[in-house]
């Protein structure tokens, strides 16, 4: 028989609550982790990666692209001998560090739909009661 674990602290709680919060702060939202999963593939110029983040728009992605670089999860490169001047995205090694995290929602996800489309149970059978009450 497992031994039970004492529940964890207000104090923990917190703690645990605050990192999942930052979480989500960062990677919430719409484009994030479509904007990760493109640069997994490799480097990316920006017109590449907003086809392949298909309804993305040019404002949306330059904002993104910017957090995600502030974050350090992505890195940005300018070659400013080339003309017009390219600019080059490339996922940081800590962005790297996502893929974990990414399988965990893509294997969650993937129940998650299996739980909510099964089909609803049929009704029960009228029982003997029920049915001498309607006669």
């Amino acid at each position: 028989m497992p031994i039970p674990q004492p529940l964890p602290s207000h104090h923990e709680c917190t703690g645990a609550m605050r990192s999942v919060r930052d979480s989500l702060d960062l990677l919430g939202g719409k484009w994030k982790l479509p904007i990760i999963l493109g640069l997994s593939g490799g480097p990316k110029r920006f017109k590449q990666l907003q086809r392949e983040v298909t309804g993305i728009t040019a404002k949306m992605l330059s904002k993104e692209l910017k957090e995600l670089e502030m974050n350090g999860l992505l890195t940005r490169q300018v070659q400013a001998d080339a003309v017009p001047v390219a600019v080059t995205y490339t996922l940081a090694e800590y962005g790297h560090t996502l893929f974990p995290v990414i399988e965990a929602l893509h294997a969650w996800g993937q129940q998650h739909r299996a739980h909510i489309m099964r089909p609803a149970p049929l009704p029960a059978p009228p029982t003997a009661v029920a049915e001498e009450v309607l006669a």
